[in-house]
């Protein structure tokens, strides 16, 4: 019993080298008030949600090459492929969804700093 378990983990080490290549997108570390931010404060962030989104875009890219190069290791094995395609759409589907809920939320405090100009 343990020999396949040792077979599919030996499998996976190549595949955990690779996912060391695409990381993550850290976040902007907080998102002003528009009800007290000043200009400059509003317009730093701004700046850094679209730093974030420039390294949420690369991470994307790097998930498709990532993505490409272990469905080609996968040797043609119907279920390893789908495996890495799961994962990778957990990935990618993560990295958008936080994007989108933390623009949202920025783009509210930027709409209740304009109301108050």
């Amino acid at each position: 019993m343990k020999l396949p378990v040792l077979l599919v983990m030996s499998c996976l080490l190549p595949w955990c080298a690779v996912a060391a290549d695409c990381t993550f997108p850290r976040a902007p570390e907080a998102i002003p008030n528009g009800k007290t931010a000043a200009e400059p404060e509003m317009l730093a962030a701004m700046a850094a949600f679209k730093q974030y989104n420039a390294d949420v875009t690369a991470y994307l890219a790097c998930l498709e090459t990532e993505t490409t190069d272990k469905v080609r290791d996968a040797g043609g094995v119907t279920g390893a492929i789908m495996q890495v395609k799961s994962l990778q759409s957990k990935k990618h589907n993560a990295a958008v969804g936080e994007l989108k809920k933390l623009a949202s939320q920025f783009n509210e405090e930027v709409r209740i700093f304009k109301a108050r100009r």
